[in-house]
């Protein structure tokens, strides 16, 4: 999820040459002065191939950016497309700023069943787990044994020297998996859920 910055003004440029000589002016100056004079807040500008990303706390000065940017790119005579997205925190993904965000528990909830159900989806079409709880422990002797224990139980798993790696296929199953190893392992084994980084088969439970 982001912090403040959950407003974004995309720049899409006809020429990749010109994304250089348009983030140093937006960077420089242009924008952020203008916009942090206007409504006493600061952006964050960044750039990629062939687009400038200008980050906002709030929608409000996203579109003040936007404005002050069209102005910049009209001194230099360049011409672009330009986006306004919100994060969207359950989805974790930008979305149209147009797009309506979910307001009361039960659009939450029903946004998050969503998002595991497009996970679960994944893991299933591309064969591996999309999440994963990762384990260090003390001892290989430890790691060794509730790797064995899980392996059992029909759980995909990777150790590696002291470190297990546990595939899960969503969000909810990996913390779920990863409050059972905090249970069974010793206290001073470091136990986290995170999206996966490696390959694990995918087994539905």
């Amino acid at each position: 999820m982001t912090d403040n910055n959950d407003w974004r003004v995309t720049i899409s440029l006809p020429d990749q040459h010109h994304v250089e000589r348009v983030h140093r002016s937006l960077s420089t100056h242009a924008v952020e002065e203008d916009v942090h004079h206007r409504l006493g807040r600061s952006i964050a500008v960044g750039a990629g191939d062939s687009q400038i990303f200008l980050y906002t706390g709030s929608e409000l000065a996203a579109r003040e950016a936007e404005r002050v940017a069209r102005d910049v790119l009209a001194q230099h005579g360049i011409e672009a497309e330009f986006a306004l997205d919100r994060w969207h925190p359950i989805e974790e993904e930008w979305e149209n700023a147009e797009a309506a965000m979910p307001r009361t528990d039960a659009e939450q909830q029903a946004e998050h069943q969503k998002l595991l159900a497009a996970e679960t989806a994944e893991s299933l079409a591309t064969g591996s787990a999309q999440w994963e709880a990762r384990v260090e422990f003390p001892s290989h002797h430890e790691a060794v044994a509730l790797a064995d224990k899980l392996r059992s139980e029909g759980r995909p798993v990777v150790r590696r020297w002291k470190f297990l790696v546990v595939g899960a296929n969503n969000e909810d199953e990996a913390r779920e998996l990863a409050d059972q190893i905090r249970r069974e392992a010793p206290p001073d084994a470091t136990v986290r859920a995170e999206h996966s980084g490696v390959f694990l088969p995918f087994i539905p439970f």
